[in-house]
């Protein structure tokens, strides 16, 4: 299943507010059997259909828990479960805990505005995590270029969870779907706020080998886990190119930005970054697709 057809069928699916979505149900829209079809969104996604629609549901439900004071069953209900007893023992299953128990632990330092960013951010952030930054096989052809904008500004610090890995060029989108995917669980089931839509950092760019980080931003600062780092974005000043369209166009906008700094006089130090903030299952028209591009300036 191409990224493009896979979006489009992402498009507007709440498994919340649709508790009948099936396997049968996701293999109609795409038009495919229900072998091919589970076939290939496990190959696209990860996970099957199945592990899908209950991990957007319970993810759902417990930035719900977070951010209302609802009772644990109205929460159950309104996200797809039949009962409190099926609630919670998926949601066990899943977080390791309670929904009582994650309710009081979870996003504990959290302003009420974060945590209305933290539930908006899962229910754009979760159908999609492993989609940001993959290709489109067949990108539609451009006239213009795809550089809206350059301009310089100044960033405070922001809090990450990273992975960082070495790599080739070609390993690039695999290695990010997997580690945005990881990144995220890991936020998820850690009770973090998320702060942000995911973004790469390239620390290194060889003719070789790459050095890439994946990362997550918190409202908070917390500890990593395994292979999980914390880590910051850098305070300073940056310049800052909008991207728009298809993720296979992101190079032309580096080197607009590069063409930008050294038509002023101006010199990057440090790793750009890209910020990928548009959530694809939501705008599956590419052509809406927005990224930032940022590079650090010399002081």
């Amino acid at each position: 299943m191409r990224t493009a057809a896979l979006l489009k069928l992402l498009h507007g699916l709440d498994p919340c507010e649709n508790p009948q979505t099936t396997l049968a149900h996701l293999a109609h829209r795409a038009g495919q059997s229900r072998f091919h079809f589970h076939r290939s969104f496990r190959a696209r996604l990860g996970e099957t259909p199945r592990q899908f629609i209950e991990r957007l549901r319970l993810e759902q439900a417990a930035a719900r828990l977070v951010h209302s004071k609802d009772s644990v069953l109205a929460i159950a209900l309104a996200s797809g479960f039949a009962s409190h007893e099926v609630f919670t023992r998926a949601f066990r299953r899943h977080f390791g805990c309670t929904p009582a128990r994650y309710r009081l632990t979870a996003l504990a330092q959290a302003t009420d505005a974060e945590r209305a960013r933290h539930l908006a951010l899962t229910g754009a952030i979760g159908p999609c995590v492993r989609l940001f930054r993959l290709p489109l096989q067949h990108p539609p052809r451009r006239s213009a270029m795809p550089t809206l904008s350059i301009a310089r500004e100044e960033r405070p610090a922001q809090p990450l969870l990273l992975i960082r890995r070495r790599l080739v060029r070609t390993e690039l989108q695999a290695m990010l779907g997997e580690c945005f995917g990881k990144l995220y669980a890991h936020g998820q089931r850690a009770g973090l706020p998320i702060a942000g839509f995911p973004l790469a950092r390239y620390v290194t760019m060889g003719p070789g080998l790459w050095t890439v980080e994946a990362a997550m931003p918190l409202a908070t600062s917390a500890p990593g886990e395994g292979e999980i780092e914390p880590g910051a974005l850098p305070a300073g000043p940056v310049v800052l190119g909008i991207h728009a369209g298809p993720y296979e166009e992101l190079p032309a906008t580096h080197a607009a930005i590069e063409r930008w700094l050294e038509t002023r006089g101006l010199r990057a130090a440090g790793a750009p970054w890209e910020w990928y903030v548009t959530d694809p299952s939501q705008h599956p028209d590419p052509a809406d697709w927005r990224t930032e591009v940022y590079w650090p300036l010399a002081p």
